[in-house]
């Protein structure tokens, strides 16, 4: 059966591209819901009027793998399919049966694909997730009236573990530099690799060089166009988490990377399609880069600079992390890289700022006040 093709008609600001892919989002939520129980839609229009689509796409996800455990695992209903569970099913759920799915079920179970089975393990924070969609849905379904009792309050705690500032995984300087020297020459890749970086070497350099100065997110990067960049202005358009629009300034290191790549790199738009016409990051097939193989080539590069392997090499998160802690160590103050990063909460910085703990102790050493510890007075003891 041929496949729909779905035109865009947009009349907002946003490119059509990050319509589009928001669109596929809304496409997923409501293939979930159409399979959810009937009396959950008015929960399904709280989540779409008041969550992030991606927050709305995970919260989806989890519910219909309770449900599916409900219907699987459990006699708490008698429905055979997920969309026959009732109301009364859910009165009759206590918390227990709730800290039973997390504690028990969801730690590890099974999952049967064609001829094999799949082990799947949830840890805390995964666990922390799921009982965040249940305990949203729940608490919805006490207000609106639809069951008797809150029992949320009954939820057993979940534990994740403190961030720690030393456990932050990032690039130093100098492993920043010996990341680019790798895009700029070539050293330390394979002969097979080194046939795709002589045609894609300015574009891997322009991806990195955004990655580390801005500490931009996966999709904020993959989802940037040629016509987000204002070059007279001197700065590129991103749009961020809950539809952000945000304006950011171009230094001129990144506008030389963005500029190397669109005019001595980057295929004519005679060859390229329509649809990806405006994509400012192509693949060698002549279409816009997936997340997935940003995330390869920034492994590729930073396993080379860590001198490690291509699976040990670090996210484009990690480089998230390198931007932040670069920035601070630089002397940038926390609220400024807050901004910078569009963190929500500044104790999120802080924990890259306490990277700078030895700076502290080297400003306090070299301001003594007492004239036989002062080394710019030149006294002796």
């Amino acid at each position: 059966m041929d496949k729909t093709i779905i035109k865009i008609h947009n009349k907002s600001d946003r490119p059509d591209n990050i319509v589009q892919k928001e669109n596929e989002i809304i496409e997923k939520c409501l293939e979930i819901e159409a399979a959810l129980p009937i009396f959950m839609q008015d929960f399904f229009i709280y989540l779409k009027n008041s969550v992030a689509l991606s927050t709305r796409l995970a919260y989806l996800q989890d519910i219909f793998f309770f449900c599916k455990y409900l219907t699987s695992e459990t006699n708490l209903t008698k429905a055979l399919k997920i969309k026959d569970i009732t109301i009364e099913d859910f009165n009759s759920i206590k918390a227990r049966d709730i800290n039973r799915f997390l504690g028990d079920f969801c730690t590890r179970y099974t999952v049967k694909e064609n001829n094999t089975v799949v082990i799947m393990e949830n840890h805390n924070r995964a666990l922390a997730r799921k009982k965040s969609s249940l305990t949203v849905l729940f608490k919805f379904l006490f207000r609106d009236e639809l069951i008797k009792n809150n029992i949320t309050d009954g939820f057993n705690p979940i534990r994740l573990p403190k961030p720690q500032p030393d456990a932050i995984k990032r690039l130093e300087i100098d492993e920043v530099a010996k990341m680019l020297d790798v895009v700029d020459t070539g050293n330390g890749l394979t002969e097979k690799e080194l046939i795709y970086w002589e045609k894609t070497k300015l574009r891997d350099k322009a991806i990195l060089v955004l990655f580390v100065t801005y500490g931009l997110r996966l999709k904020e990067l993959q989802q940037l166009n040629i016509s987000s960049f204002n070059f007279s202005r001197g700065d590129f358009k991103i749009y961020r988490k809950r539809g952000k629009e945000v304006n950011m300034p171009l230094n001129k290191s990144v506008e030389k990377v963005i500029l190397d790549y669109i005019q001595l790199e980057r295929v004519s738009d005679d060859v390229v399609s329509e649809k990806h016409k405006d994509a400012l990051f192509l693949s060698l097939q002549k279409t816009r880069m997936t997340e997935k193989s940003i995330r390869q080539l920034v492994k590729k590069y930073s396993s080379i600079a860590l001198g490690t392997t291509k699976e040990n090499g670090y996210s484009p998160h990690k480089l998230r992390a390198t931007a932040a802690t670069s920035l601070i160590q630089n002397g940038f103050s926390i609220y400024d890289v807050q901004n910078l990063l569009d963190h929500d909460n500044v104790t999120t910085t802080q924990l890259y700022a306490a990277h700078k703990k030895n700076v502290k102790r080297e400003i306090v050493h070299r301001f003594e006040w007492l004239d036989e510890y002062d080394k710019k007075s030149g006294s002796k003891i």
